[in-house]
């Protein structure tokens, strides 16, 4: 079963180089896996700091100069990679390198695996952000009328079937948004999706790129259009619950 990993990147050359090793200790010697490293045009030598690393497979750099942004890179990514699995995941190393074994292992039985911070056993550091976050998903799941406790993982494995199947138009853009659009079409559409405990790390290097209020209004009003399926060309959902896209925990 051949493996894609799908890594976006912005000024991460501190974080990069790293993370990839981390991800092939993980994984393995297996020839049947690719490393996707999806620059937007980093100006601290992200992209090059990869070259000189990983001269040849399984590592391909991916450089984009136009139209950036993460939700696009993680597509362009996806779009450009060959495994059967897909992971991705964020290059800051919040998002554990360790666990992607045991995501690949749930993922021979479902569509879908999420590194969640709200389920069973996962959490964060950062106490208040990790309250901050955690009401936030409440108000998601009441919005979007799902169960997934952590909509904004953005730590997940997926079949490349199960993408195929998904309007990629409607999904890939914006910032972390993405996600819960992703997971929002996946039930549409009978995906199945578990939940596996992560805890997030502290950032190693670098900063981060998010900004809390200017995110947490766009991520509403996102929220908002999909649930009413304003602007992305399909039908809201009925006023009275049908399928309830409800996520396993292992």
């Amino acid at each position: 079963m051949r493996l894609s990993v799908v890594l976006p990147t912005y000024n991460e050359v501190g974080n990069i180089v790293p993370l990839v090793e981390a991800i092939l200790e993980n994984v393995g010697p297996r020839s049947d896996v690719e490393i996707l490293v999806v620059d937007d045009d980093s100006p601290d030598g992200t992209l090059q700091a990869v070259r000189d690393a990983f001269p040849e497979g399984p590592v391909v750099p991916i450089l984009r100069t136009t139209d950036r942004g993460l939700a696009k890179s993680i597509r362009a990514g996806i779009e450009a990679s060959s495994g059967e699995r897909i992971v991705v995941l964020d290059t800051d190393f919040t998002h554990d390198p360790n666990l992607i074994p045991t995501m690949l292992h749930l993922a021979e039985r479902f569509d879908v695996v999420v590194g969640s911070r709200f389920c069973a056993g996962g959490g964060m550091p950062d106490v208040p952000h990790y309250l901050a976050s955690l009401v936030y998903n409440w108000a998601l799941r009441i919005v979007l009328r799902t169960q997934i406790q952590d909509s904004l993982s953005g730590f997940f494995a997926i079949r490349r079937d199960t993408l195929e199947g998904l309007p990629a138009d409607a999904i890939f853009f914006g910032y972390g948004d993405y996600f819960f659009r992703l997971l929002f079409f996946a039930q549409r559409h009978g995906a199945s999706i578990v939940e596996m405990p992560v805890v997030y790390d502290t950032r190693r290097k670098g900063t981060s790129k998010s900004v809390f209020w200017k995110l947490l209004f766009s991520y509403t009003a996102a929220a908002l259009r999909l649930r009413f399926g304003i602007g992305l060309g399909y039908r809201a959902l009925p006023s009275s619950p049908g399928t309830d896209g409800t996520a396993s925990r292992p």
